[in-house]
């Protein structure tokens, strides 16, 4: 699909009602007509960044949420470190609420930019926050969880620095005996993120399910054939 095969009209009815717009960063002249038109409606939008394509900056610019491949943050920012290219992203797009970037079995950061500035005026190097949070992950707990910072006014040399929270998000430890097929689990990260988006489901507890619904996925040989449904047992404590 090109820009022209779109009418104003039609595309215009197209978000009509739409609580979200999810861009992947292909097709990325329509995409950004699209992305427009969404903007120009309020409608948010999530756009992924899973490597540097042709026209992912303009999406991005537009952007109110980010969920990113482990190695894209570095490689879009040039930061010397991710959390230090998590700041940057915030520093570089303003209109970004958050940005997460995924890392597999090893779960997820999120950076969440605070409209409140932190209660304490002193700055901290994003890098040693990390440390800190991380030192508060218990890793005998198998299901997916999340720790946070508080609110902190984070630092990034040669960045700069954002008021925001820093989260850590486990991945679930999925039995080898029930490891079937890891093919889809980023997408289907991504799909419970717009979902908890669209229920207004908090941080801290939009981490764990979108980490509990990749790792039902990976059960299931394809991509789609493990997706869990909204009554599945192991969704119950975020849907309830």
């Amino acid at each position: 699909m090109i820009p022209s095969d779109l009418s104003q009209t039609s595309l215009s009815s197209a978000l009509d009602g739409a609580r979200m717009l999810y861009l992947d960063g292909r097709i990325h002249e329509t995409a950004l007509l699209v992305a427009q038109e969404a903007a120009r409606k309020n409608v948010p939008i999530l756009v992924e960044g899973e490597r540097i394509r042709e026209g992912l900056d303009d999406l991005l610019k537009l952007a109110d949420y980010a969920i990113c491949s482990a190695k894209f943050p570095q490689a879009w920012t040039e930061a010397a470190s991710i959390p230090s290219a998590l700041v940057s992203i915030l520093v570089r797009l303003p209109k970004i609420k958050f940005v997460i970037v995924t890392l597999g079995e090893d779960g997820c950061l999120m950076l969440e930019r605070s409209v409140d500035e932190a209660p304490q005026s002193e700055e901290m190097d994003v890098d040693i926050l990390l440390e800190l949070v991380k030192q508060r992950e218990d890793d005998n707990i198998a299901i997916p969880t999340c720790v946070s910072s508080p609110v902190t006014k984070l630092r990034a040399n040669g960045v700069g620095t954002v008021c925001g929270r820093l989260f850590v998000g486990t991945a679930e430890k999925v039995p080898p005996s029930e490891l079937q097929d890891t093919t889809g689990a980023g997408d289907s990260f991504i799909g419970a993120v717009l979902y908890a988006i669209c229920s207004n489901m908090p941080p801290e507890k939009m981490l764990p399910f979108a980490a509990q619904v990749a790792a039902t996925c990976c059960r299931a040989v394809g991509a789609r054939t493990g997706l869990p449904h909204c009554t599945d047992a192991r969704l119950a404590s975020f849907l309830s």
